[in-house]
């Protein structure tokens, strides 16, 4: 039985769903927008400021049908989100295919240091130092987010700016923890480079998942 499901994880029939829930999208180019999230389990990036480090351990979330997870997404929005841990450990394809026989638009936030599978009409790249991103990442990504944690993050942020597609949209946002020492830097250093643009996390300050 166990390795039955496991060949149904690989082939992303079923994925480690760590939670869903419908909120307004925080972050980014779609900021203020309802949208269901899908957060899947499993990450190896393991950035140090990150928010939901359970979320690392793929095994501590179950197996759930991808065919179920659409069925409960479809119910609440049009427009889905799928999140981490890091979705790109994970053939994304059979969830995305099924999602967009359902007319959805389908999202996908990713650090990109894995295979991009899928069918998505909006990436939002978040790259790590830990573990950078794949080339079609960079080719494909239609917004490119950049956490500023510490001042060595702008250098980081011009290196991934260089990297990515000319359409991709430029985002620097503050880590939540270091916003209030980090917040004029960026607003600082967007002023002197507008080719960025600031985001935050606004479910945070609205005080919603």
């Amino acid at each position: 039985m166990q390795k039955e499901i496991q060949n149904l994880v690989d082939k992303g029939e079923m994925l480690p769903l760590m939670e869903e829930f419908y909120t307004i999208q925080g972050e980014g180019f779609h900021k203020g927008t309802a949208a269901y999230f899908i957060r899947v389990g499993g990450c190896d990036v393991g950035c140090h400021w990150c928010d939901v480090k359970e979320s690392w351990n793929a095994n501590l979330h179950p197996p759930t049908s991808a065919v179920k997870i659409v069925e409960n997404a479809k119910k609440y929005s049009d427009t889905i989100v799928i999140t981490g841990g890091e979705p790109l450990t994970w053939d994304m394809t059979f969830l995305t295919s099924k999602l967009k026989a359902e007319g959805l638009q389908v999202h996908i936030e990713t650090s990109g240091a894995y295979k991009l599978t899928g069918t998505w009409d909006w990436i939002c790249l978040s790259p790590k130092k830990l573990k950078l991103p794949t080339p079609e990442v960079y080719e494909k990504a239609h917004e490119l987010k950049v956490i500023i944690y510490n001042k060595d993050d702008f250098r980081f942020a011009e290196e991934q700016a260089d990297k990515v597609n000319k359409n991709c949209i430029l985002y620097m946002q503050p880590e939540w923890s270091k916003r209030d020492k980090v917040i004029p830097e960026i607003v600082d250093y967007v002023m002197r480079n507008p080719k960025w643009k600031v985001s935050l996390q606004t479910h945070k300050y609205l005080n919603i998942p």
